[in-house]
């Protein structure tokens, strides 16, 4: 896995829950990225449609990622890094994470951006209390 994909996930990752997350955007997305739309369904395109849709999901609630695991998946031609991620909440009650992960499947451009980003969904409990 291309060591600077690897470092701009684990970043990504890290600002995602914190007032970093907009100004790091044009560091991670391309301006055309291509995002999926977990919330309405669909696909949204360009940064600002992704800063408007993490905006309404923390509107929302306060969504936590959890990194859990980084691999290369060989596309032919293309840089393509599966992330394992868990899923989780902080409300009023504390932190509360999925039993089961996800894959954000992300392919960069010439440039080292996201360009696209694909949710292939896991299996498993639900939500657990703590971490």
């Amino acid at each position: 896995m291309p060591a600077a994909q690897e470092a701009l996930l684990r970043r990504m990752y890290e600002v995602f829950a914190t007032d970093e997350r907009d100004a790091f955007v044009p560091r991670c997305l391309a301006p055309d990225v291509d995002w999926p739309n977990m919330l309405d369904g669909g696909r949204l395109h360009g940064r600002a449609a992704v800063r408007a849709y993490w905006a309404r999901q923390f509107a929302a609630g306060h969504p936590l990622v959890r990194l859990e695991g980084l691999r290369s998946d060989g596309l032919a031609g293309a840089v393509v890094v599966v992330v394992t991620v868990r899923l989780g909440v902080r409300d009023a009650s504390g932190e509360r994470w999925a039993g089961e992960t996800v894959e954000h499947v992300y392919r960069f451009g010439e440039d080292g951006l996201v360009v696209r980003m694909d949710v292939r969904e896991g299996s498993g409990p639900g939500i657990e209390s703590g971490t």
